[in-house]
């Protein structure tokens, strides 16, 4: 009988990309610039809540953003008129980032002297959550109309999350969300993991967000 070998290709992709994650995480704190990975469904509102960061921040800290996409630069064109620096990161049909494609976006953003920067996911609560891209945290938009059993349906996506924006709060009473639940929900998956209603269409609970964002800036650079 023939011999062969067995070789178990995503425990070993999954562990070569921790490594690289690891190795550019401590670059990130050797520069003094800290990386948000921020992941969602599409149409939970991350370039909506992006720019209000962006208007609201952009005066205190260096800002920069990577817009990550199967195709299209709508977003990137969109933070752009800003004032931010962006770059548009094409995956080619791949429906995540990991550690290797983050360290390429970040080198050709080229923004050394950036506080804080943001890496806007493809769109969706799955594969995202499988990789680890080196970011220093990871966040989470969940929208109101998404259901309040999301941490429920994909329980990856937050037992990775730092934080979780629930946004569109201003159409809860239209529809069927209890933030208690949600909340209870999350904490079924990450119990220390930040929850954070917000509506990004009117600036509600955004003042929260942007502290949360310079308290995690400020602690990295002096840790």
């Amino acid at each position: 009988m023939d011999e062969y070998k067995i070789l178990e290709i995503k425990e070993s992709v999954f562990a070569d990309n921790d490594r690289e994650a690891d190795a550019l995480r401590a670059s990130l704190k050797e520069r003094g610039q800290f990386l948000l990975n921020l992941m969602s469904s599409p149409g939970s509102g991350k370039t909506t809540t992006l720019s209000r960061t962006i208007e609201a921040l952009g005066d205190e800290l260096a800002l920069a953003v990577m817009e990550a996409d199967i195709d299209s630069d709508v977003d990137a064109a969109t933070i752009a008129k800003l004032g931010a620096k962006t770059i548009q990161l094409h995956t080619g049909g791949m429906c995540h980032l990991d550690a290797g494609m983050c360290a390429q976006g970040l080198e050709g953003l080229a923004a050394d002297d950036a506080d804080l920067i943001f890496l806007e996911n493809v769109g969706n609560l799955v594969c995202p959550a499988e990789f680890d891209t080196g970011a220093c945290k990871n966040a989470c938009i969940l929208s109101v109309p998404e259901g309040d059993d999301k941490p429920l349906k994909y329980p990856l996506m937050f037992q990775v999350v730092d934080v979780v924006l629930v946004n569109k709060m201003d159409v809860a009473p239209y529809f069927d969300f209890d933030l208690d639940k949600c909340r209870a929900n999350v904490a079924m998956r990450k119990p220390n993991a930040r929850v954070i209603p917000i509506c990004a269409k009117t600036g509600e609970g955004m003042d929260e967000w942007y502290q949360w964002l310079r308290d995690q800036v400020s602690a990295w650079k002096t840790a």
